[in-house]
């Protein structure tokens, strides 16, 4: 990217368990959503991508994986990445991870709302397979408003998870994500319930859906699915309740 600044329905809040992280707990306690209209859309991709990096415990993305996940090139990222730094959206230093500050995570998680209600509704909706969803989502986010976003939102019943199983943020930034989630690499044997498959390739998903892996949904783990390192890294549960 050049420089440039059929799944089981999704929970409702009202069905989930899980805690609540809202934008306040990553720095700041203003609940108001910002206007992404006021950040190019590649500035909306990075802050996106950035935030998403360290949602699921993985440490700061750097600039390599940056230009690894953006397909470009470390300088073209180290431009676009002192340029977020110059509207104070994140924090840099050479040869380190890269950090969001208060009011760029207020972008990213706008964003993520965007893209994963997005994904959503193209699955429940639309008919689409959940791992067609993310490059149709990327390219209809920078386009959406967000009273269309909104309308989106209401219509699905304000879901709490993608079809992926990724949190979807409300409109104050609240998400909700279980506490005791492992990576199935790190699940012994026996009973589980799958919460979330990551979607950054759609091989795995295919591969985790012909198995019967996908969110909501018992698994019981055996050695030859952890034998997996793909699915292993890319499936989150937790323990399975049968109630």
């Amino acid at each position: 990217m050049e420089t440039d600044a059929a799944q089981p329905a999704p929970r409702t809040q009202q069905e989930s368990g899980c805690e609540t992280e809202g934008v306040g707990t990553r720095g700041t306690d203003d609940p108001t959503e910002p206007d992404l209209d006021q950040i190019t859309p590649v500035a909306q991709d990075y802050l996106k991508v950035i935030w998403s990096a360290t949602e699921w415990g993985d440490p700061p993305i750097t600039s390599t994986a940056l230009a690894n996940r953006f397909g470009t090139s470390v300088a073209n990222v180290t431009d676009t990445v002192k340029r977020l730094a110059q509207l104070g959206l994140v924090t840099h230093k050479p040869y380190k991870p890269i950090y969001l500050t208060p009011i760029g995570t207020r972008y990213a998680v706008a964003m993520v709302r965007r893209h994963r209600l997005l994904e959503t509704f193209l699955v429940d909706k639309l008919g689409y397979g959940w791992d067609e969803v993310h490059n149709e989502a990327e390219r209809l986010e920078h386009a959406a408003t967000s009273t269309l976003i909104d309308r989106i939102d209401a219509a699905l019943g304000h879901p709490v998870s993608d079809p992926h199983g990724d949190p979807i943020p409300d409109r104050n930034g609240v998400t909700h994500k279980p506490t005791n989630a492992v990576r199935l690499s790190e699940a012994g044997a026996g009973s589980w319930t799958v919460i979330r498959v990551s979607d950054a390739d759609p091989d795995v998903l295919a591969r985790a859906e012909r198995l019967g892996l996908s969110p909501r949904r018992r698994a019981d783990i055996n050695e030859n699915i952890k034998s997996d390192r793909e699915l292993g890294a890319a499936i989150w549960v937790v323990p399975y309740d049968s109630d």
